[in-house]
């Protein structure tokens, strides 16, 4: 799985590929623990001076792999399971240099929302993005919710989790959620002739200006991912998630009881 997370620079860029495209880049537990490796070295990393995400094949990433859906690969709590990925997660509101997402394709779930995280989104025209996670009986918990409510308010952040429909990237741009929309093929030279533009800058002045935008923004998503892991761990253990999972299991029609 290792290889299905590569990191390559390009002077002082580093560029952080997904690279499972049979899957559209689904997500497993081995490709989150490289992601997270890779952002805690690049953190580090002297001289950096841009991150981008980026994803090969159709699809920047399709969320988490729905084989390993509900199934833990190692003894934790749900709460420190939850947690953990949190952990993880900080790194993209505290890394020192700006990270900038290409994203075309699917864009789904906690990709989604650890995109939203960035500091600078660029779609591509095919990018379709989707919040789930109500779908498949859990709730968003990666910090999405602030973010989306933080550029589109409550009204679109409520629709996208609710209804879990899908936002295009014309209409993900009306509302501020990415900065561009651009041909498919033009994405990824896009983003990185924005990411050596501000390597062209100086880094000092980058440093202050991150300091001053993610100290308005990053205050609020932070308090809300520890809302996001409590409402998680009290969903794993209610009666309907329970009930969700049996009705779904048994192919019949589930009877919740609100708790």
């Amino acid at each position: 799985m290792g290889d299905d997370v590569r990191l390559e620079h390009d002077g002082g860029i580093a560029v952080i590929s997904y690279d499972r495209p049979d899957k559209h880049n689904a997500f497993s537990d081995e490709m989150d623990k490289r992601l997270f490796e890779v952002l805690a070295e690049l953190r580090v990393e002297k001289g950096l001076r841009a991150v981008v995400w980026r994803g090969e094949g159709r699809s920047f990433s399709s969320g988490r792999d729905l084989a390993q859906l509900g199934i833990r690969t190692e003894d934790l709590s749900d709460l420190e399971f939850i947690e953990r990925g949190h952990a993880g997660s900080q790194a993209f509101l505290d890394m020192p240099c700006p990270i900038l997402v290409a994203l075309k394709g699917w864009v789904i779930g906690g990709s989604f929302e650890r995109a939203l995280l960035c500091d600078v989104r660029v779609a591509g025209e095919s990018a379709k993005m989707r919040l789930p996670e109500i779908q498949h009986g859990v709730v968003p918990d990666s910090g999405g919710t602030a973010r989306l409510f933080q550029m589109a308010g409550h009204g679109l952040a409520a629709d996208l989790a609710l209804t879990g429909r899908t936002l295009s990237a014309d209409e993900a741009l009306r509302h501020g959620i990415v900065s561009r929309v651009v041909p498919d093929a033009e994405l990824d030279e896009t983003v990185m002739g924005m990411a050596r533009a501000i390597a062209a800058t100086p880094e000092f002045t980058v440093k202050m200006f991150l300091r001053t935008l993610r100290r308005l923004a990053n205050p609020e998503v932070q308090a809300s991912l520890g809302e996001e892991a409590v409402a998680q761990a009290a969903v794993f253990a209610s009666s309907d998630y329970a009930e969700f999972k049996a009705a779904r299991k048994e192919e019949r029609a589930p009877s919740y009881r609100g708790r």
